[in-house]
């Protein structure tokens, strides 16, 4: 059987109501095997020789109310292979616990305190799992960042001792997925990267982009040079046929309608009003303005 080294963290942000999960391999798809979390009862980190059963099987026992400890002990209890398993569990109210069977590859450990879990097997060393802890707890941001944050303090310290190949997050919040139908805020997997954690981050990056909005101070207005300059790479694009003139007229408008649609920034831009956020003005220009 293959041995999926992992470091990881489950953690809990009691100010946005969120929970979630990071985890890194140098093993294929860690994001199929060690991360599971539901908004209200909490998140688990199952790895090493990993019994995925614990995923389902423990976010049944937190619904109930169990307390991450409770819940660990059931878990271990019925599986005669728990000295290879490793786990780590939040629960709705950050309570946390860590588990790392005395059959787990050098090195491998965990520690954990209120709202958060952290594990890893394989490692470099103790202080991959220490770098990790003093990234997240230094990190003031949402929770997303601080796991990403988390998790590349891991990767930078040694993580896995064999290497890198892939790395996942979940973050979940009550309606907090596309358009309020589910509770997966954060749901992205690099399953097989040479630097995986990285690559998790330009996921991230793009997330925001995309599904974020910034405040009427955070936008630009298309006017004067600006306004070329989109209308240069709308152009070049094929998106409006006339040479860019500053006018904000009904043609620029329908290319600059079309030119978002496109690159789904639709809630990012008002093409009637002649505004987008200026995120993606940046990133459109960095992207096309060559």
């Amino acid at each position: 059987m293959i041995h999926p080294s992992t470091f990881s963290i489950a953690a809990y942000d009691p100010s946005q109501q969120t929970w979630g999960i990071a985890v890194a391999s140098k093993f294929p798809a860690a994001g199929a095997v060690v991360p599971w979390a539901k908004a209200g009862q909490g998140a688990i980190a199952t790895q090493a020789f990993a019994n995925t059963s614990f995923g389902p099987q423990g976010l049944e026992l937190l619904s109930k109310g169990l307390d991450a400890e409770t819940t660990l002990a059931q878990l271990l209890a019925s599986d005669p292979g728990r000295e290879t398993r490793q786990v780590g569990i939040v629960d709705a109210q950050g309570r946390s616990a860590t588990f790392t069977g005395s059959e787990c590859a050098d090195w491998a450990g965990g520690l954990c305190a209120p709202g958060y879990a952290i594990q890893g097997n394989i490692l470099a060393g103790k202080h991959v799992i220490q770098a990790m802890e003093t990234a997240f707890l230094g990190t003031q941001a949402d929770l997303a960042s601080r796991l990403h944050a988390a998790l590349l303090a891991g990767d930078r310290a040694g993580g896995d001792r064999r290497g890198r190949q892939s790395a996942a997050m979940i973050v979940v919040k009550e309606n907090g997925g596309y358009a309020g139908f589910n509770d997966r805020m954060f749901d992205y997997r690099v399953d097989d990267d040479p630097d995986p954690v990285a690559k998790l981050g330009d996921l991230l990056y793009l997330h925001r982009l995309y599904f974020e909005k910034s405040p009427e101070t955070g936008r630009i207005q298309l006017q004067g040079e600006k306004l070329i300059t989109v209308q240069k790479i709308m152009q070049q694009l094929g998106y409006l046929q006339q040479a860019p003139n500053g006018s904000h007229d009904t043609t620029s408008q329908e290319a600059l309608r079309a030119f978002m649609g496109n690159e789904n920034f639709e809630e990012r831009s008002d093409p009637a009003v002649g505004w987008m956020d200026s995120p993606v003005y940046d990133f459109i220009i960095r992207k096309f303005g060559k």
